[in-house]
């Protein structure tokens, strides 16, 4: 049984999110992928957050913060990690597709388990580097929480971009970074985020790709 404490929290936190209306099983497959993070962090090294109390917010709330501006249709979550921000993001909006990219293979084992036991079907696990990654068809968006800079970002993701916007997730405002971008990158946005219960800073760089 999961604890209730964890649920409280997790909906506490959506309201002001304006995701409130998430349902019970919802709910329920996002406590689920924390409680997978808790039992295989020590196998597969995921996360440095241990307390599944923290992981409410550092993880789940800090995700599904940047909802208002995911577009429909494909994401690719590029150098996802643990599944972050493309786990939850794929929870929260069943339509969405998400692609899960991730050069390390245990990481790659550890979504597909996510993926078979909580029934996800809209997200899929590609072990591959963003630079050499080839697609099927084209995304509406990538996003990363975990590329160092954002002109390396940009750089390794511009092949695949076309017409997609480039969502990079960010602590503080990244004035220097955006100094170093490109002439062919233009920035469109950069949104403060309100991430509930967490007192660090977090920004939402906004991108595309001049063609």
């Amino acid at each position: 049984m999961r604890e209730p404490r964890l649920a409280e929290k997790l909906r506490a936190g959506l309201e002001p999110l304006g995701e409130a209306d998430l349902g019970s099983a919802q709910i329920d497959a996002l406590l689920g992928y924390i409680d997978l993070l808790q039992r295989r962090n020590r196998t597969y090294n995921l996360t440095a957050v241990r307390d599944p109390q923290d992981m409410i917010g550092r993880h789940l709330l800090d995700s599904l913060s940047v909802l208002p501006w995911i577009p429909a249709g494909r994401l690719l979550d590029a150098g996802t990690g643990a599944g972050l921000p493309g786990v939850p993001l794929a929870i929260a909006r069943p339509s969405l597709q998400v692609t899960l990219l991730d050069s390390a293979g245990k990481k790659i084992r550890f979504l597909n388990q996510v993926r078979r036991e909580l029934g996800l079907h809209n997200m899929e696990p590609v072990q591959a580097r963003l630079q050499d990654y080839s697609p099927d068809e084209p995304f509406d968006a990538i996003i990363s929480r975990a590329f160092a800079r954002l002109a390396a970002f940009a750089a390794a993701a511009r092949s695949l971009a076309g017409r997609a916007k480039l969502l990079a997730m960010k602590g503080r405002h990244p004035a220097a970074e955006l100094e170093e971008l490109p002439e062919w990158v233009r920035v469109e946005a950069v949104e403060k985020l309100e991430v509930p219960g967490l007192q660090e800073i977090r920004h939402l760089v906004i991108m595309s790709v001049i063609p």
